[in-house]
């Protein structure tokens, strides 16, 4: 007992740290040479990016994998979630090489098609990862699912200016050499921590106070790397300075080991106190015992509800549907196109970001800095909406879904105001964006726990973010990418001035404005099953 209870703090720490290595929306840090090296135009280069995009359908596989492997209590053997980890590693390492000596000429330049195959590749990797992080550490904390996924989601936000942060103090400038970064760090890291990450269905005292502190660590990161990306863009750094200021990020990332190792001190302490007084492990814990004890029965699933409520089922079971089974409810199909909207919008918008800001005339330092940034803004909605999803719910009875509308509400201000094309209009318009972009990626995967069940959650919601891709390739490659080639002059199929992305943006505003009422009526059906979920969880919540 005390073992598993030590090692599921250790497990979470692991996978914090393999979400963080990722480096996810670092397209464009490398799209310029990847564009000038291989000779393509802008609707080839968007090609390339949509196929980044379409990497999520590994997702279906990596939660496909995961139920396969995690049968079993404790998963010692073969199985476990580190298979996922090693099979996404795999794909990370041989997506992001071949990109690398492509780019370089250590291999003959491929076609277009086998390019692509290498960045969907190393896309494909990150499903994985989040499958295996994300979905064992919901099992780990069923009843904090919300703020899981946002620690999960957030660290892997932040990847992307961590790696920056590397790539600027070691070789800042050579933008293919962050391309073999990407290949060999975030692949030796999950090849060194993967065993570690293990399910643990233990309830441990306080878990909301220590993944707390996992949340203020999270937002620690993120306000420090904003701080040195603003002084960075007002300022000349010295080397030396960015020496500093790394090794000061590797000590803010090591610092969610100290949390895990005071939780694992508090939760063997109090398991080796209950057990000295009385053998039953309830005994000396009445808010154990006051928790079970819900008005909602415990072995409640499917009970029937009046029209509207998740399809007049409600399910509390942790058995939950699979793919089959949820694809037959009109809840998946609401959230599915409500993904196509919110998704696809944001991936476009980042996917883009180095050409908007060639076509506004930013310096290419200034163009990283908004990739960094924009993994800022999207760490804080992750960790920001996750949180305040579970706080919302078990305080308010809030439905997420509510706050997923809020969300793409938000999202289509902050494209109309990219759209205007003012001075330094793109900072802001990135801000909202960017926190939009996390909050989705925080409450989609809770919501299809939420409503679906955990067993199958990471089959369902890979299947679900297939809308990523699709939405994607209907923003990038179909709109923005005819419309900026329709608009670009000369050789290198370059564009300057609004008129490149502005009815782009204003387009996607409108289908938004879809998304946002696909969300309001999927709040409208599940509103009285997160009522009966509140009264399940108000009494931990009431501490």
């Amino acid at each position: 007992m005390m073992e598993r209870v030590s090692n599921k703090w250790m497990a979470t720490v692991a996978s914090m740290w393999i979400q963080c290595s990722c480096g996810v929306y670092t397209f464009s840090v490398y799209s310029s040479v990847l564009k000038s090296s291989q000779g393509y135009d802008q609707s080839t280069l968007e090609t390339m990016a949509v196929f980044i995009d379409i990497g999520s359908i590994g997702g279906v596989l990596a939660g496909l994998l995961y139920s396969a492997v995690t049968n079993g209590s404790n998963h010692s053997g073969f199985g476990g979630p580190w298979v996922v980890l090693l099979a996404g590693a795999t794909q990370n390492f041989l997506g992001y090489f071949l990109t690398w000596a492509s780019v370089v000429g250590l291999i003959k330049r491929p076609p277009v098609p086998l390019m692509c195959l290498f960045m969907y590749l190393s896309s494909q990797s990150m499903p994985f990862y989040n499958t295996a992080n994300t979905v064992s550490g919901v099992q780990n904390f069923p009843d904090y699912s919300g703020t899981i996924v946002g620690i999960m989601k957030g660290f892997s936000g932040i990847s992307g200016a961590v790696l920056l942060r590397a790539y600027n103090t070691l070789y800042e400038g050579e933008p293919s050499k962050f391309i073999l970064m990407l290949a060999l760090l975030p692949t030796l890291i999950s090849l060194v921590l993967m065993l570690l990450v293990k399910i643990y269905k233990t309830n441990t005292g306080d878990d909301k106070k220590h993944l707390n502190g996992f949340v203020a660590v999270a937002l620690i990161i993120a306000g420090y790397l904003m701080i040195i990306i603003i002084l960075e863009n007002i300022f000349s750094i010295p080397l030396w300075t960015h020496r500093v200021t790394f090794i000061l990020l590797l000590l803010l990332l090591a610092s969610p080991l100290g949390i895990a190792i005071r939780a694992q001190n508090e939760d063997s302490k109090r398991v080796l106190e209950t057990l000295s007084f009385d053998s039953n492990p309830l005994r000396g814990h009445p808010e154990l015992l006051r928790s079970s004890d819900s008005s909602v029965p415990e072995d409640m699933a499917y009970h029937e509800l009046p029209s509207g409520a998740l399809d007049d089922k409600v399910l509390f079971d942790e058995e939950g549907m699979n793919l089959l089974q949820a694809m037959c409810t009109v809840n998946f199909w609401l959230l599915f196109i409500a993904t196509i909207c919110g998704k696809g919008s944001t991936m476009a918008v980042i996917n883009n970001l180095s050409q908007m800001g060639q076509s506004l005339n930013y310096t290419s330092v200034e163009v990283n800095n908004l990739v960094s940034l924009w993994s800022i803004w999207d760490c804080l909605g992750r960790v920001g909406a996750g949180y305040l999803s579970d706080y919302l719910l078990h305080t308010r009875g809030w439905a997420r879904p509510l706050l997923m509308a809020i969300t793409l509400a938000t999202m289509i201000i902050g494209l109309i105001v990219i759209a205007s094309g003012f001075p330094r209009i793109l900072y802001v318009g990135s801000i909202l964006i960017g926190i939009c972009d996390g909050s989705l990626g925080s409450l989609i995967p809770t919501i299809t726990s939420d409503i679906f069940g955990v067993r199958h959650m990471g089959t369902i919601f890979s299947a679900i973010t297939l809308a990523s891709p699709v939405g994607f390739y209907i923003f990038s490659v179909k709109l923005i990418g005819y419309i900026y080639d329709k608009e670009a002059g000369g050789d290198d199929h370059s564009c300057f001035g609004t008129r490149c992305f502005m009815l782009s943006l204003l387009i996607m505003a409108s289908l938004d404005l879809l998304g946002f009422l696909l969300a309001i009526a999927l709040f409208i059906r599940t509103k009285r099953f997160y009522s009966l979920r509140r009264l399940k969880d108000s009494v931990k919540w009431s501490k």
